[in-house]
């Protein structure tokens, strides 16, 4: 049974998306490892851009400065 854990940053990622990233993630583990898509489970954990840090820094600073 794959377990799959996407995080992504909370931006306003429509419930259609999300849809189509669980959708298109199953379907992957499927064609590529043969997994049955009934057992997979695809969790997507959104995090607040002021706690997701890169290159020290968070990524509402980061979206401010243009990176």
């Amino acid at each position: 049974m794959p377990y799959v854990n996407i995080k992504i940053t909370r931006e306003g990622v429509t419930a259609e998306k999300k849809a189509e990233l669980i959708q298109g993630v199953t379907k992957l583990l499927q064609d590529t490892l043969g997994k049955n898509p009934q057992t997979t489970v695809v969790v997507i954990d959104e995090v607040d851009t002021d706690n997701w840090g890169i290159g020290g820094e968070t990524v509402t600073v980061r979206r401010k400065q243009g990176l």
